[in-house]
């Protein structure tokens, strides 16, 4: 190869950490003709040993859910016996040869295990070219499972072209491919013909350094050796689709029309060419002129361009009419129930106008997509049915179907304009109610939550008679807005909207209605519907996800942290075993929450951690942020301040979008100046996070640190500022954790007897997490120091310094450090036993000390087997053991 020597070097460091069981990926971009392809052969000549499996994208079949994924695994189909049953059966329905229903995101997990199977006997190295041609269900699949492998001996180089249909691959490495440079080019042009040097200049100019243009025009040069006049231009990089047409145009008609049909359905195997090319009247005698001319390489299994170029050329020479005529010869002659959708779609692309059957036929196409989890083709096959529907009501129905699919496929600019165009046609008010609803989601992400909350009001207008279920299901989404917003008065707005639904017609509505009032500080009302809701969900396996996680998490506001726990816990556990990705970002988050008002600080790290990851790769960016700002309440627990401050103060700079995520963000800077030694700041940030947060919100738990903040400061009045809040919260909730946080705020602004008194009582506490508990004993410890009781308070500072190092909270070990000195006292050493494991690593760990297999573990968290050992590998040092047996031994 010319010029490519550092493109060559890195695929070699490629290739070569693969063989040595490091996961890598690489994605080559570029023009047409820049090499990408002559780059994926040369990684093909070093991988001496590897299993190759090498993919080139078809354009004809990008509208096909998982035709490149097929198309990579089809010799590799009989390995799907080793995997997890639920992604064995997604990749099985993706592939068409099951009915059931697929969540979206599952075929990627299953790809990443079928991709570790496959290289479990060999490195293996995936070469993936055309890219962008690839349908989005595959790309989603294979990009979800090359950002996960880590461990395993797999390579993975895509190549892709630049422009409108541009390959997304954000997160794995990109090499853009430039043009040659003079010298380079010059070179190129010698080693491919023997020219004067004066036609070596001009190519050299009028290829523009493009290595395909190099050759062709090389090629051209050698057809016609005498010196190219000069006013007669060269076929440039640039006009290199005008130069492959000329080639196509000059071929007889019987050629062009078998290369047209070859073209427009570029993966049927040679008899079905040859089938429709007798419904045109040509035969396979027609490809020799196109053969000797080096356009095409003919075999049986079908027709090989020499360059996508001529393949674009051959279909777009054809006049208009040939077009048509070759997409219904190829529809007939598709009749393979397998076939079923491409033949739809060159149904559809027969069409000349307004067509309803092959519109029909595309609906279909869409249904079937939908039960095998692939939402992108769903939008692109209900849009262009759409455009093919003749009555206006039924285009808006499969407008707004599109929207809804566009969004779920993580199109939002593409789900608004589709659910816009849908709402102007229809007059039916649920499909109404479904734009405004997408476009409330879509705000939610690109504007902000009080946006959202104010389209989803008025989404839920027009169905609030008609349809209470619909109207139930977007004003949960309304409140949960209003709530993230921080707005009280959008929060009135959407309980006076939910009175107006019976209890009759929605039967969890009255817990909806009583989180709303809680928001607004209507305690008394509040609880009661709350807890029924709570304890209802607990009972009952039914209900739809949002209303169970909705239910789950008013365990937290009611002080049941220990039911919502189990209730969260429980609904990820099924979230995972059902595959459903996309929703755990969202499920974590609340079930983070509960991890952390009870003490499990290790387990919300790993909740924290897996979700915004997830959230990453699924573009949630939002919940990215909402999550981080738990993440820095527990950075800052973790003893970790500089993390802790960058993740909070980038929420906090956001606030507008999040007022909620910017409050918790706020707790935990509160949090940092409280471990280290900073009250005066600490009650400054607190006050801000209490002063922000509506109602008796889960920041109700703040209060607490805002108490402990004014009171060492001396300043008693602020510290009562919010404590009605904390107190109205514990008499209505009857919750023992609410009251024990009330005791140590009461034993803090008090003295002698009553605050003693106070202290024990919290203490004594049932159902109160370790944390919190720990939490008590440092200030308890610290006034008893301060009341000359060293014994009393050695007892209680040592407490809290095995609960906090037991539990990952060493940011508090200073403190309590602190004030053994201050007795004379040494402090024990660190000893947690989980100290330096990775919130991942803990996962793992955690679930190896059950007695789960690596295998089992990997289909739970969405790793490959290998990529679970190598966490184990990892974790043995820093627990100091040596083998898996002994794991079940550790306090974890």
């Amino acid at each position: 190869m010319v010029g490519r020597s550092a493109e060559q070097s890195r695929i070699n460091r490629v290739v070569a950490d693969a063989k040595g069981g490091r996961s890598r990926s690489l994605v080559l971009r570029g023009e047409a003709g820049i090499g990408k392809t002559a780059l994926l052969d040369y990684a093909e000549s070093v991988a001496g040993g590897m299993r190759v499996l090498r993919v080139v994208g078809i354009e004809s079949e990008a509208e096909v859910a998982y035709a490149a994924l097929h198309l990579m695994f089809v010799r590799d189909l009989h390995l799907l016996e080793r995997l997890p049953e639920a992604q064995a059966e997604a990749l099985r329905a993706a592939f068409g040869a099951s009915d059931a229903s697929v969540e979206r995101m599952l075929p990627g997990a299953a790809t990443l295990s079928l991709l570790s199977e496959i290289a479990d006997h060999r490195p293996l190295l995936c070469l993936l070219d055309d890219a962008q041609w690839f349908d989005q269900s595959s790309i989603d699949a294979l990009l979800f499972a090359v950002r996960r492998l880590h461990a395993d001996p797999v390579a993975t180089i895509f190549a892709a072209r630049d422009g409108e249909a541009a390959f997304p691959a954000s997160g794995v490495e990109s090499i853009a491919l430039r043009r040659l440079d003079t010298v380079d080019a010059a070179r190129l042009a010698v080693a491919a013909s023997a020219l004067p040097s004066g036609v070596v200049d001009r190519i050299v100019a009028e290829s523009g350094g493009n290595p395909l243009a190099v050759v062709e025009l090389a090629a051209h040069a050698t057809e016609a050796p005498e010196d190219p006049a000069p006013v007669a231009p060269l076929p440039a990089a640039g006009r290199l689709d005008a130069h492959f047409r000329r080639l196509v145009g000059a071929l007889a008609e019987p050629t062009r029309t078998v290369l047209l049909l070859a073209a427009a359905d570029h993966g049927s195997p040679l008899p079905t060419l040859l089938a429709a090319a007798a419904e045109l009247g040509s035969d396979a005698a027609d490809f020799e002129p196109a053969e000797r001319s080096r356009l095409v390489h003919v075999t049986a299994d079908g027709v090989l361009f020499r360059h996508p170029l001529i393949r674009a050329a051959a279909y777009q020479e054809a006049p208009f009419a040939r077009r048509l005529a070759a997409h219904r010869a190829l529809a007939r002659v598709l009749t393979d129930p397998r076939d079923a959708d491409r033949r739809a779609w060159h149904v559809a692309a027969a069409a000349a106008g307004p067509d309803d059957a092959a519109a029909d036929g595309l609906e279909q196409v869409a249904q079937r997509a939908t039960g095998r989890g692939a939402a992108a083709a769903v939008a692109r096959a209900l849009d262009r049915a759409a455009h093919l529907t003749a009555a206006p009501t039924v285009r808006g129905r499969r407008l707004v179907a599109a929207g809804r699919a566009a969004y779920d496929a993580g199109q939002l600019d593409r789900a608004v304009e589709l659910a816009a165009a849908g709402a102007e046609l229809t007059d039916v008010p649920a499909e109404i109610a479904e734009a405004g609803w997408i476009r409330a989601q879509v705000a939610y992400e690109r504007a902000s939550p009080a946006e959202a909350c104010r389209l989803a009001l008025a989404a839920a207008a027009p169905v609030l008679a008609t349809d209470p279920r619909l109207a139930v299901s977007i004003l949960i989404e309304a409140t949960w807005c209003a709530r993230d917003a921080a707005d009280v008065e959008l929060l009135r707005r959407c309980a006076g909207w939910l009175r107006a639904l019976t209890q009759d017609a929605v039967p969890s509505i009255g817990g909806l209605v009583g989180f709303a009032d809680l928001l607004c500080g209507d305690v008394a009302a509040a609880v009661g519907p709350m807890r029924d809701a709570l304890l209802a969900a607990r009972d009952s396996e039914n209900g739809a996800k949002l209303e169970r996680l909705n239910a789950a998490f008013l365990g937290l506001l009611v002080g049941e942290d220990d039911l919502a726990l189990a209730m969260l816990d429980r609904q990820v556990g099924e979230l995972r075993g059902r595959g459903e990705l996309g929703w755990l970002p969202y499920a974590q988050e609340p079930l983070a929450l509960a991890q952390l008002a009870t003490g499990r600080l290790r387990d919300a790290d790993g909740s924290v951690a897996e979700a915004m990851a997830l959230g990453a790769e699924l573009g949630l960016e939002l919940q990215v942020v909402v999550l981080s700002a738990t993440a820095a309440w527990l950075a800052a627990a973790r003893g970790e301040p500089d993390h802790a401050r960058r993740l909070a103060t980038r929420v906090v700079a956001d606030s507008r979008r999040h007022g909620m995520a910017a409050a918790q963000a706020n707790w935990a800077l509160g949090l940092v100046d409280l471990t280290s030694g900073d009250p005066g700041r600490a009650l400054e940030r607190l006050e801000d996070a209490c002063v922000a947060a509506p109602g008796r919100d889960i920041m109700v738990r703040a209060v607490p640190d805002h108490v402990e903040a004014a009171v060492r400061v001396g300043d008693a009045a602020r510290a009562r500022l919010f404590l009605p809040r904390l107190a109205e919260w514990a008499a209505h909730t009857k919750s023992p954790v609410a009251a024990a946080l009330l005791l140590r705020c009461e034993a803090l602004l008090h003295d002698g007897e009553a605050a003693d008194r106070r202290f024990e009582e919290a203490l004594a506490a049932e159902r109160c997490g370790p944390y919190d508990r720990a939490r008590t004993r440092l200030v308890f410890g610290e006034w008893l120091r301060r009341h000359r009781r060293p014994t009393a308070a050695k007892e209680q500072l040592l407490a809290a310094y095995e609960s906090f190092d037991r539990i990952g909270a060493q940011g508090w070990l200073p403190r309590v450090r602190a004030e053994l000195t201050a007795l004379g006292e040494t402090a024990p050493g660190e000893a947690g036993s989980a100290t330096g494991l990775t919130p991942q690593e803990l996962q793992v760990v955690r679930r190896a000390a059950t007695g789960m297999s690596n295998r089992e573990i990997a289909a739970e968290l969405f790793l490959s087997p290998r990529t679970v050992g190598h966490h184990l590998y990892k974790a043995y040092p820093k627990l100091g053991v040596r083998r898996r047996a002994e794991l079940g031994k550790l306090d974890l």
